[in-house]
């Protein structure tokens, strides 16, 4: 039986109108957890695969199974508007210098591959949060840095810096996520906030509900 055929089942009586709102909730979270069942292809995929549960827009292709630099995954969040991430994008790839991120994720769940995966990017700032607020600095303090870390930018908590993610970027990153580990055989406790590692803006934690989120997850083993 299809998630959605089970979802349909448990819903008898609730009427069209009902059923059909629980659904447009509950199927992209299914459509997410189906695809993180099987990714085991991608550790070896180059060029601009179809990733499903994601809507990729490839400025960067994928260059092919090598040996990876990258050990940790940082979750970062940008204010701005909707846009804002494929302007950053679009921006980097313009720009072979301007390489902040490796990854952007707009407020609609598009995922944007901005930079070349064998590139250092520019975002990690030394790990210089050593005050174990937030977790344990002690394995991260100097050691997540941009030459190991993989950069992810969720954009669009604008104008309210405190604004959680939105369901379609939740979505994208349950996948996404999983994608990472998978092809650069990172565990789940190598994915970091922004926060957990560096000193950032006090209004709110940067990339800790994201990175909590993954962190959960058990599709992408590596």
């Amino acid at each position: 039986m299809t998630p959605g055929h089970s979802i349909k089942a448990g819903l008898s009586g609730w009427g069209a109108a009902g059923i059909a709102a629980v659904l447009a909730v509950a199927m992209p979270s299914c459509r997410a957890a189906e695809a993180q069942t099987d990714l085991a292809w991608v550790a070896q995929a180059s060029g601009t695969p179809d990733i499903p549960g994601l809507h990729v827009v490839w400025l960067h292709p994928w260059s092919g199974p090598h040996p990876w630099r990258w050990r940790n995954v940082i979750v970062h969040q940008t204010e701005g508007p909707s846009g804002s991430a494929r302007n950053g994008a679009l921006a980097q790839a313009r720009d072979p210098v301007r390489r902040g991120v490796m990854v952007w994720v707009e407020t609609d769940g598009t995922v944007y591959w901005a930079t070349s995966e064998d590139v250092v990017p520019t975002h990690g700032d030394g790990a210089n949060r050593n005050d174990s607020r937030f977790i344990d600095n002690r394995a991260t303090f100097h050691q997540v840095v941009k030459e190991n870390s993989i950069g992810v930018e969720f954009a669009g908590n604008y104008p309210d810096v405190a604004a959680p993610p939105t369901a379609a970027q939740i979505a994208a990153w349950d996948v996404l996520a999983a994608v990472l580990r998978t092809r650069y055989g990172i565990p789940r406790d190598r994915i970091y906030a922004h926060n957990w590692i560096d000193f950032k803006d006090a209004r709110y934690c940067e990339g800790c509900e994201l990175a909590q989120r993954a962190r959960r997850l058990d599709g992408g083993r590596p």
